[in-house]
């Protein structure tokens, strides 16, 4: 069976353009991975201190990661490309995919370029059309920290709903945070969209 995520699409916006990742991207993607508010918000260190000396670094590692996300046939990963400077500045992901539950997980890493513009919105837009109209989901599904309130507003803009929390997910600088569960269906984002045409 042919996977629909074989095609790595080009999905073009007012403000991004999200695309297949190159090799130019690289040391944009190792600045924001390195930055301290994206190191805390996706739970990737325990500590302020931890996420403080995170340094960018175009390695081994990062360049085969970047180097094989075009080739994968169970996911997608595409560079966000703010249309003003035409510079990566994060990725949006589909992963986890479940073909006989048609649904995956969404994830969406901003730089500090890219924020404060709203292109993590149109970029969150941008990925759910072309996964209730060019792929076979009926479900996307994401979990943010609860820490994390400004993500978590995108969501609900885009037609993420809350449903359910994963209690004292992440230990950080000795503070419990809780991680919310949320996902947008199929029929409801079609809805959505109707709603905003007319």
């Amino acid at each position: 069976m042919s996977s629909p995520f074989t095609i790595k699409p080009v999905l073009a916006g007012s403000r991004v353009t999200l695309r297949p990742f190159r090799d130019e991207d690289l040391p944009a993607m190792a600045a924001a991975i390195a930055d301290a508010e994206v190191v805390r918000l996706t739970g990737s260190a325990h500590s302020t201190a931890e996420t403080e000396h995170r340094r960018p670094i175009v390695d081994d590692r990062l360049r085969s990661w970047y180097g094989s996300r075009n080739a994968q046939r169970d996911r997608l990963d595409l560079a966000i490309v703010d249309n003003d400077s035409a510079m990566c500045v994060g990725e949006v992901v589909l992963n986890k995919w479940e073909p006989a539950n048609e649904s995956c997980q969404f994830r969406i890493l901003i730089g500090p370029d890219g924020r404060g513009r709203g292109l993590g919105t149109e970029a969150t837009g941008l990925i759910l059309r072309h996964a209730f109209t060019a792929l076979p989901l009926h479900r996307v599904g994401l979990e943010v920290y609860a820490f994390n309130p400004r993500a978590r507003r995108m969501y609900e803009k885009a037609g993420f709903t809350v449903e359910g929390v994963k209690r004292a997910a992440l230990k950080f600088d000795d503070h419990r945070v809780d991680a919310i569960v949320m996902s947008v269906l199929a029929p409801e984002w079609r809805e959505a969209q109707s709603r905003q045409a007319s």
